[in-house]
Formats: structure tokens, C-alpha cells, sequence
């Protein structure tokens, strides 16, 4: 059985982590998986969101220390397997289409950092996040890089300094996820989120998550300037046309994704 199991709803496309019975802790296995199906995105011009979820009580949480995290093989091929998690985070970002976090249970260490890396994130009332790390002698510093781009910096310490969870209330209001779910629960709304970026220009949300993401890299000045040159090209796309054109028509756009 896989690890990463794919189910597409329509336009969105949800990848579930799949190992239940290890809370879906990030094995090395797991996450080769879920970059492949990040990556499988670009070549899938049908889908126009992606939905990370979880199977079993939790989203995920972290790394896997019993079974897998800390793989034989010497300090080099640890190392090796652990850039991995980075190029998983950094795979959420690369992703053609935004990317949705539906969050339950407990999303802590890894788990945390990838609702961190999604673009967006729901969460159920009762699901906790965190970054624990420092409880068993160890420090949440790769997530540190996602996280940091997105929580508030004394609010950030202070979960990385003690390791306590927060509540999903709690997470929305430092900008860790978009907001609680309702009674529909997070994957619902998630994929309703991600039925509304739908029906935009597949092309043009494409070309405005890479310029966010450079953007936020950059300087102000070279920021501005990328920026410019972005919509030079947006405008030049057959979906800035059309978008125009049925604005000033008071009609629906319909997009060619290009």
C-alpha cells in the first residue's frame, strides 16, 4: 500500500499521508513520496489545487525517530535523508498550483512546518500544532526557514523555545493557518478553498505563486523590479486578455490556461 495516496475531487487533488499506525510520520519513504506527487503536479494540467491531508487520528507528527528518521548508514547518509525534508518544503513552494493544508489531530515538528510551507491552511477545532523538538533535546531548525516566513517572530520563539502545542484558534491568529474549520471539518473545507482557486486562470495563479515566493527572497528593489517584469508577461497571456475582455463584456471568463 502506498504511503501517499492520491484522490483527485474534481479540479483539486488530494494527497493523503498514509501511514496511520506511525501517526503519518515522515519516513524517508514518505517523503520521497509526497515530493514525487508535488512534482507529478506540474504534468497534470487538469488539476488546479492540491490538498494535503492526513489518514488516521493526525495530520503528521514529525519525524519519524523510531522508525526511520535517523537511518543507518553513517552521519553523511543521515544527513542526506534529513536534506530531504527540506527539498519536500521546498517542493510545497516549487508546486505549479497552491497548495492547502487540511489539518486534524496533531501537526507537530515536520508536520508543523509543512502547514507552514502550504501556501494555505484550515484546521479543525480540536487539532493541535507545534514544534516540540526542544523536549527531547533536539531544535526545530530546518522548519525554522518556512516557519519564520509566516508566524510572527516572538510568537514563533516561544513555541520553539518551550515546545508546547497550540490550538488551532491560537494558530490562526499568529498566521500559522488561514482560519478553523466549521462543522464541515478541514478537508471539506479545504477542498472547497481549493474549488474556488479553481476557477481562476490555472496560468496566471501559477506565475503569481512563483512571483510571491521570489519576491519574498529578494530585496525591495529587486523585488519591485521582478515584480514588474511579471506583469509585463502576465499581461501578455491569453488569460489577461480574456479576463479583460469578459470584465468589460459583464461576462464569464473563459480561460484558456496560457
Amino acid at each position: 500500500m502506498s504511503v501517499v495516496e492520491v484522490e483527485d475531487r474534481g479540479p483539486v487533488r488530494v494527497l493523503f499521508l498514509a501511514r496511520p499506525e506511525r501517526r503519518n510520520a515522515l519516513s524517508g519513504e514518505l517523503i520521497t513520496a509526497l515530493i514525487e506527487a508535488l512534482q507529478a503536479v506540474s504534468f497534470a494540467a487538469d488539476v488546479r489545487a492540491v490538498v494535503l491531508s492526513g489518514r488516521g487520528a493526525s495530520f503528521c507528527v514529525g519525524g519519524d525517530l523510531a522508525g526511520g528518521m535517523l537511518p543507518e548508514g553513517g552521519l553523511l547518509a543521515a544527513e542526506q535523508q534529513r536534506g530531504q525534508f527540506g527539498a519536500l518544503l521546498r517542493a510545497i513552494y516549487d508546486c505549479a498550483v497552491p497548495v492547502i493544508a487540511a489539518v486534524h489531530g496533531d501537526a507537530l515538528g515536520g508536520g508543523c512546518g509543512i502547514v507552514a510551507a502550504a501556501d494555505l491552511a484550515i484546521a479543525d477545532a480540536s487539532a493541535r500544532l507545534g514544534t516540540p523538538e526542544v523536549k527531547v533535546g533536539l531544535f526545530p531548525l530546518v522548519i525554522t526557514a518556512v516557519l519564520q516566513r509566516g508566524v510572527a517572530r516572538k510568537h514563533l520563539l516561544e513555541m520553539m523555545y518551550t515546545g508546547e502545542k497550540v490550538t488551532a484558534e491560537h494558530a490562526a491568529a499568529i498566521g500559522l493557518i488561514n482560519r478553523v474549520a466549521g462543522e464541515e471539518g478541514p478537508l471539506a473545507a479545504a477542498i472547497a478553498l481549493g474549488e474556488k482557486i479553481a476557477s481562476n486562470s490555472r496560468a496566471v495563479v501559477s506565475l503569481g505563486k512563483r512571483s510571491f515566493h521570489e519576491a519574498q527572497e529578494q530585496e525591495l528593489g529587486a523585488a519591485l523590479a521582478m515584480l514588474n517584469s511579471r506583469l509585463t508577461l502576465n499581461l501578455l497571456t491569453d488569460d489577461a486578455s480574456e479576463g479583460i475582455s469578459a470584465f468589460i463584456g459583464r461576462r464569464p471568463a473563459v480561460w484558456k490556461d496560457r
